[in-house]
């Protein structure tokens, strides 16, 4: 390492001005202590320039170019898949590791696709020296299951997603705030297309081929569609949850099927998880893993109407589970129900783990 490692690697946060990337600085700031002897923030053209306040500190947005990562030694990427294609790459060749948001290499077969508290390890395994974040859908649930699977087997997963607007970007909150602001003190939802029309009459286009990031309205909606068409009438994201849960738990023949569904939640996804198992589990035992892992809140009382929701969750890191139950009719198999703040352990969080976790290698 060069003398300005000696007190600590250099961080560097490629697409820092964007939501992700705001919310990992607010992580960075939050925590007692960081490894880093600098951080160094990065933007396109149109953001470089801008002076933002990280540690105490003003630190001026750079350009994103090769030369930014000079003397970087983790390089955290929150940008489009085409960005992050072009430029990790560029950020390993210049010696940093690049921890990526994206998708554009979460199932590459030499890119690890790692969640700490489930497969750490893997993060120092990196021919490429790209280690791959997961799609917030899957990771919202990894750290439930990860435990789950470590003491009971896990051997089939069917998972109902309830995806936060925020999933979509900031074009997704600044659209349902729009619908809910169309709809408000309406007399709409009680007959079939009242809704679009109330759209419609605020000049909110509906359908495929409107501007709206939603197939259909999502204000008093549930919309059951998330990410592209694909094969068989399969979503993107539903194929994500499957593939990348295999990938990341370590089980390539894992049974997984899911169904994605947007719901009118500006942030925080939640899961419905029917889980089997190898191995006899039970609720309390279940109860028991799950209460032991740091990053795990359990909410389990629905006699106190104990649960989670995502209003209760959104903002906070952990990953809340409750709603535990032995499925009546399935052996060795659990009912469960998971909420994750999409924009904090679901991309910022554990992104900016990975490198937590890197540095300390270093």
């Amino acid at each position: 390492m060069s003398g300005a490692h000696r007190q600590g690697p250099v961080v560097a946060i490629v697409g820092a001005t964007g939501a992700v990337g705001s919310t990992m600085i607010e992580i960075i700031d939050a925590r007692e202590t960081v490894p880093w002897s600098e951080i160094r923030l990065v933007a396109s053209a149109r953001s470089a320039g801008k002076v933002l306040r990280v540690r105490g500190e003003d630190i001026t947005v750079l350009e994103l170019a090769p030369e930014v990562f000079d003397g970087v030694d983790v390089a955290l990427f929150d940008v489009p898949d085409e960005v992050s294609a072009e430029w990790a790459p560029i950020a390993a060749a210049r010696g940093a590791v690049a921890v990526d948001n994206s998708g554009a290499f979460r199932m590459d077969p030499e890119v690890p696709l790692v969640v700490p508290e489930v497969n750490a390890d893997k993060a120092a395994d990196r021919p490429k020296g790209i280690i791959a974040n997961p799609n917030c859908t899957t990771l919202s649930m990894m750290a439930a299951m990860g435990a789950l699977h470590r003491e009971f087997e896990l051997r089939e997963l069917v998972v109902s997603s309830y995806q936060a607007a925020s999933g979509a970007g900031q074009p997704g909150i600044d659209r349902l705030y729009a619908e809910l602001a169309a709809v408000a003190g309406k007399d709409v939802g009680v007959r079939g297309g009242d809704v679009a029309e109330a759209l419609a009459e605020a000049g909110l286009g509906v359908g495929p081929d409107s501007d709206s990031p939603f197939p259909a309205p999502l204000a008093l909606n549930v919309v059951p569609w998330a990410g592209s068409l694909k094969d068989d009438g399969w979503s993107s994201e539903e194929l994500k949850v499957r593939n990348e849960s295999r990938k990341i738990l370590g089980i390539p023949d894992l049974k997984v099927s899911a169904t994605c569904v947007r719901v009118p939640v500006v942030t925080t996804h939640a899961l419905a998880v029917h889980a089997t198992f190898g191995r006899e589990v039970s609720v309390d035992a279940a109860r028991k893993v799950l209460a032991a892992q740091p990053t795990i809140v359990l909410r389990d009382d629905p006699a106190a109407g104990e649960w989670p929701t995502p209003a209760a969750v959104v903002g906070d890191d952990p990953t809340w589970v409750g709603r535990i139950r032995q499925a009546l009719d399935f052996p060795n198999t659990l009912e469960l129900f998971v909420c994750g703040d999409n924009l904090r352990k679901g991309a910022a969080l554990n992104t900016y783990e990975i490198a937590e976790t890197v540095a300390a290698g270093l």
